[in-house]
């Protein structure tokens, strides 16, 4: 499989501060991957450099980020997204005082003339819950079904690559299940995911390859049975 993202050498700062030192990651079309390490090592700063949020005046030091063959590492974020990556972020950040079915249709593209692409029937069709609640406001639901429609706004722009940053960060169990079958669904429809979250034997069971950072570095890369196979992994870098 050819790579569809690279990621080399990426340094960033936050003003006088640097917190990436040259974090590699690569991630070929159709694999799932995580990013995986105790909170703030380096896992949102680097969600943000790919996808052009690192904030001035410091930003990106040094690296490069490769997405389809092109460099865009200090592109702007509207250009990455109209790129092909999507972003499910941290905290959701849906329209509160939009209805679910102008949340959704807000962020309706199909640029890359997907054959199938992500309508609202299909996404009304992965999560049921968001059909039945289309006309209510973003701030008349739930935070699990707030997190499905983050994940569906996200796909409704047919991303090439879908970025989740802890999607099922405060979830109750029950929900948090619905996202990981979804998860599921995208990973056995082809679709390019690169995850942040804790969950790691069910990020094992759902993803191919793993990057683990501490402090800023890349300190374990490998596949999943890999790290399966490797329990004083997880006790040493990810507090499990």
């Amino acid at each position: 499989m050819s790579a569809l993202l690279e990621i080399r050498g990426l340094e960033v700062a936050y003003g006088q501060s640097q917190v990436l030192f040259g974090i590699d990651l690569t991630l070929a079309e159709g694999e799932v991957a995580t990013l995986l390490g105790r909170n703030g090592m380096g896992k949102s700063t680097t969600l943000r450099a790919l996808c052009g949020l690192s904030p001035a005046p410091a930003g990106i030091l040094a690296g490069a980020i490769r997405f389809a063959g092109e460099e865009i590492a200090g592109r702007p974020p509207d250009r990455i997204g109209r790129g092909g990556i999507a972003l499910v972020p941290e905290g959701r950040q849906i329209f509160a005082n939009l209805s679910v079915r102008e949340n959704l249709v807000a962020f309706a593209a199909n640029r890359r003339g997907v054959a199938e692409p992500w309508t609202l029937d299909r996404v009304f069709e992965l999560f049921p819950r968001l059909a039945e609640r289309q006309q209510n406001m973003g701030n008349q639901l739930s935070g699990g079904e707030q997190q499905m429609l983050a994940i569906g706004r996200a796909l409704m722009t047919n991303p090439r690559l879908l970025i989740l940053d802890e999607a099922t960060e405060g979830l109750a169990p029950l929900v948090r299940e619905e996202i990981w079958q979804c998860l599921a669904r995208l990973r056995a429809a082809g679709q390019t995911t690169l995850v942040v979250d804790k969950y790691v034997e069910r990020l094992i069971a759902l993803a191919d390859r793993h990057t683990i950072v501490e402090r800023g570095r890349v300190v374990w890369q490998g596949s999943s049975a890999e790290l399966d196979a490797d329990h004083g992994v997880w006790h040493r870098y990810l507090g499990v």
